[in-house]
């Protein structure tokens, strides 16, 4: 016989958690080190994520 696993449905509290301050453009950016130079410009870029919709942004210095 098999196991049966109960599965809960999360809340909407868990189902949008984090999602309405993005929506409202409060973003939480963490920047990203593993790339820092372009190739196809030739300059240095500054890569950044969102912490909570993952969300990318890049700014060209």
């Amino acid at each position: 016989m098999t196991n049966v696993l109960p599965f809960k449905r999360p809340s909407p509290k868990q189902k949008h958690k984090g999602k309405t301050l993005c929506k409202s453009g409060f973003h939480k950016w963490k920047v990203v080190t593993a790339q820092q130079f372009d190739v196809k410009q030739g300059k240095l870029v500054t890569k950044s994520k969102c912490e909570r919709c993952g969300e990318e942004k890049v700014e060209v210095r």
